[in-house]
């Protein structure tokens, strides 16, 4: 596992030093298959962490697909083709009523975007609300609600927060039971402050799953109240559906499905297209009447022939082998693992689910729940050395995120659970030597 450091001297001069990279050593990663990666010397790793491989790393039905229509013929939108309306057809399907219509990106970062264009023409509003630890994209205009990581949000008029809604930890003073109340409290006093400094709202930007702020368990009710807040003030909700979406969760096609709500926008990206770029956005039939008709929208690439084969294929994939039920199974088989080693280590304070899709919280203190960033640190780099990838995430990159392609199966929740077990207990015996 020794680092090519020719290829990662030429990296940072064509990508600049600061172009991210995962772990103290990076990997150089040569080949993928189903739940597995391969580096450059054949060693392999278990992959708990990619989402966009949503169907298994080169999925051969996707593969196929690919080269299939990429042999035929792949041009803009501006043409019929029955590819394309076929697979808005069947996307649009497992959707709740009345978010019928699409309009195809190649990244959730441009579905975003057009999503915040849309609501802002449909609206006549200016004013979007996110979370304080918010991240939907690279491009300037959803840069400007980047509130977790993107300088540009910082100094926006049109961008007011609300705390992530953490039944976990909560806030000072308030009860479980008051929780959703306090946290929609806030964001009607967004859309108060949006009033006052004469901004209209245009509406509220949020993942149902809230990954990015620690795949939370959001106090129930929260959702529900704060979606008629923003509506009844004239806004729309925007659901952000790249992480958790395409059946992750097992119960549900779509994440926002688990509350009593029906988003007027939803965005997606990542495993829609298995690793091609492929994204889009559904939404009211209304809102994109009324937006296209003044506003055009034509994306060159966005919903060619090619990536409308390959995101019906991943759809296909989903379907027949049945991986919605297997984010059921395996899911609930993760967890009762995982809280097999909540009662060994007293590090972990708390664990979270969504499917196929964990949050494991680290704490030096469970009393306290005073975050455990460094640990959580040494944790993935650990893993990664001892051959299983995984990542980390919260507002204190103190949450392990383990986020498996759907295929993953129980003899490889096998070996996460049995390597975090000796990581735990080797950070564990480490800490305990000063």
């Amino acid at each position: 596992m020794s680092v090519n450091h020719t290829l990662l001297q030429r990296r940072y001069q064509t990508m600049g030093h600061s172009s991210p990279l995962f772990y103290k050593q990076p990997l150089h990663l040569v080949r993928g298959e189903g739940v597995w990666l391969f580096d450059n010397e054949g060693q392999r790793y278990l992959d708990v962490y990619n989402n966009v491989p949503h169907v298994g790393h080169c999925n051969p039905r996707v593969v196929e697909a690919l080269h299939r229509q990429a042999s035929t013929l792949n041009t803009h939108t501006r043409y019929l083709n029955e590819n394309v309306v076929q697979y808005i057809e069947r996307l649009t399907a497992t959707f709740d009523e009345g978010l019928s219509m699409a309009m195809l990106t190649c990244t959730g970062s441009e579905a975003n975007e057009l999503a915040l264009r849309m609501a802002r023409h449909c609206t006549g509003g200016e004013g979007v609300i996110v979370t304080e630890a918010a991240y939907h994209g690279n491009t300037s205009a959803v840069a400007e609600i980047g509130t977790g990581f993107m300088p540009e949000a910082k100094n926006s008029k049109r961008v007011k927060v609300f705390s992530i809604p953490d039944s976990y930890r909560g806030l000072a003073g308030v009860s479980q039971d008051d929780l959703a109340d306090v946290y929609a409290a806030q964001v009607q006093q967004a859309i108060d402050e949006f009033e006052a400094e004469g901004i209209k709202l245009a509406g509220m930007l949020v993942c149902p799953d809230f990954a990015n702020e620690g795949l939370l368990n959001v106090p129930k009710g929260f959702m529900e109240k704060a979606t008629a807040m923003v509506r009844q003030a004239g806004g729309v909700l925007i659901a952000d559906e790249v992480q958790a979406g395409f059946g992750r969760s097992g119960h549900h096609f779509w994440a926002h499905q688990q509350y009593d709500i029906t988003p007027d926008i939803v965005t997606m990206g990542k495993p829609m297209g298995n690793g091609h770029p492929l994204a889009g956005v559904v939404a009211r039939p209304d809102m994109i009447e009324e937006f296209t008709r003044e506003a055009m929208y034509f994306n060159t690439f966005g919903g060619n022939p090619v990536s409308a084969a390959v995101g019906m294929a991943v759809l296909d994939s989903l379907e027949q082998d049945q991986l919605l039920q297997n984010a059921i199974s395996t899911g609930d088989y993760v967890v009762r693992g995982l809280k097999k080693l909540q009662h060994k280590y007293e590090l972990i304070g708390d664990i979270r689910s969504l499917g196929m899709f964990f949050a494991v919280e680290l704490v030096s203190d469970r009393q306290q729940k005073t975050p455990a960033p460094e640990q959580a640190e040494q944790i993935m780099n650990l893993m990664k050395q001892q051959g299983v990838l995984i990542s980390r995430i919260g507002i204190y990159d103190n949450i392990l995120k383990l986020r498996p392609p759907m295929p993953f199966q129980p003899e490889h929740a096998d070996l996460l659970l049995e390597t975090l077990d000796r990581v735990f207990q080797q950070v564990c015996q480490l800490e305990a030597l000063g």
